[in-house]
């Protein structure tokens, strides 16, 4: 029986960084993984492997409409699929390889398997127990599916099966608008399929700033992505060499059919905690199926915390890693600290979305009085050098105070200009501080600016 300081159930973003802080502070580590790869979700089936189809498609996409224009001339790529999904597996192993790495530099123990807690202070991988001071589950999520819907990860598949698909379908029906769906949607919609999503609700990206929303919808369609929006899908069939989707729409009970080669159900994520022995441990669990913590990632057992997906909360990469290091810093001792009121979201589309903080429907429904500064991306000459002067930054601030409240940006390199909104945020920053900072030209961050000058006496550019 080997003794540790900590074990961390789980190897995934929240896992392998909380692993790598505990280390740092001195600590005794293992890190158990039932995978072959570490890494967890993201790294293996989720963000970096998604990440490298939509660079591949937009690649793909730019090759197909702007090289042209730009003076690059000759005959539009055609698609190895093999080849692709080889440049994604290569892209997955040097992330995943890159993390053991890691735990050998830190000396932390991979316990390979799958833990489960037959008492506080212990954990038990295969038919070995292993005792530790402190336990962290960071066991992640796994996809969540509907009533009547059966995924078999060929015909009808979750975010994994349409990563890894035999070929590029004719037609795809996408069941969910949230993040997953239209990121794995445009990639395919980039790739020729005909795609369509399906969403229950009446609007895309459900808690998105709504202004966004329209402009994000309204670009995808441009891109050949079709909605049918306020339809609750009631069953998929799978047959021989395609499947059929049975929906309603809200507005009327009328019931419609779609054909398709591959549905894909991304209609969310839920914690995934099977086989960790919490109901014999007493760990209190919320209605969601969500393991409840304190302030400090403690569950209602002593010396067992957790973090990322499996407690409530946006279930992000990024918010997992704070809340490893945060962990760390309170098994050690020390003081652990997450701001959740700044935590960035991107879509990683073309063009891309990012929001943080408040939107402006948050801010009505609180009775808080705001301002909003506006720039489109058609004022950036950067953005209109390269074809990218799609969307707008718009930042929202107190009326009185002027300090920044939220940010929301569709455009390009979103997800990066996000960042700087989030530093001032976090310094509670106003606009004017945003809008008296120099920033480079030519630049897409130039937009950013220039909403925060738009807070004000106005942006100049527009």
């Amino acid at each position: 029986m080997a003794s540790y300081d900590v074990i961390i159930i789980g190897s995934g973003p929240g896992g392998y960084v909380c692993a790598i802080r505990c280390a740092q502070l001195g600590l005794k580590v293992a890190c158990v993984e039932g995978r072959d790869t570490l890494g967890g979700t993201c790294l293996n089936v989720g963000c970096i492997p998604s990440k490298a189809l939509l660079h591949a498609s937009h690649m793909l996409h730019e090759a197909e409409h702007n090289f042209a224009a730009m003076g690059l001339m000759g005959k539009s790529p055609s698609v190895d699929w093999k080849k692709m999904m080889s440049y994604k597996e290569d892209t997955i192993g040097q992330n995943t390889k890159g993390i053991e790495f890691l735990f050998k530099k830190n000396k932390i123990d991979w316990l390979k398997g799958w833990g489960s807690i037959p008492e506080a202070g212990k954990v038990k991988v295969g038919d070995e127990v292993h005792e530790a001071k402190n336990i962290i589950i960071a066991s992640g999520s796994e996809p969540a599916s509907l009533p009547g819907v059966e995924v078999d990860e060929k015909t009808v598949v979750t975010s994994t099966g349409a990563l890894e698909l035999a070929k590029i379908p004719k037609k795809m029906v996408v069941i969910g608008a949230g993040v997953i769906g239209l990121e794995l949607g445009s990639v395919y919609a980039r790739l020729g399929a005909e795609v369509t999503v399906v969403e229950y609700l009446d609007a895309i990206t459900p808690g998105m700033d709504a202004e966004v929303q329209k402009t994000f919808q309204r670009t995808l369609k441009k891109q050949g992505l079709k909605f049918i929006m306020g339809a609750a899908v009631q069953k998929t069939e799978s047959l021989k060499t395609k499947a059929k989707v049975h929906y309603k729409l809200r507005k009327d009970d009328s019931e419609h059919v779609l054909d398709a080669d591959v549905v894909l159900v991304a209609t969310g994520r839920k914690p995934f905690t099977e086989g960790l022995g919490l109901d014999t441990l007493g760990v209190k669990m919320s209605a969601r199926g969500q393991i409840e913590v304190n302030a400090h990632w403690e569950t209602s057992v002593a010396g067992i915390y957790a973090i990322g997906d499996v407690i409530d909360g946006p279930m992000l990469a990024h918010k997992a890693e704070d809340e490893g290091m945060a962990a760390a810093e309170q098994v050690a001792g020390k003081h652990g600290h997450v701001n959740y009121s700044v935590i960035p979201g991107v879509i990683y589309t073309h063009p891309e979305v990012a929001n943080v903080g408040m939107t402006e429907e948050n801010l009505k429904e609180a009775g808080h009085a705001y301002k909003v500064g506006k720039f489109s991306f058609m004022g950036n000459g950067r953005a209109k050098a390269n074809f990218a002067g799609d969307g707008f930054v718009k930042i929202i601030a107190d009326k009185e105070t002027d300090r920044i409240l939220g940010a929301h940006i569709i455009g390009p390199a979103a997800g990066d200009l996000i960042h700087e909104i989030c530093v001032a945020m976090e310094f509670g920053a106003s606009a004017e501080d945003l809008a008296m900072t120099c920033h480079a030209h030519p630049t897409y961050s130039e937009a950013v600016r220039e909403a925060a000058l738009a807070c004000g006496s106005g942006a100049i550019h527009m």
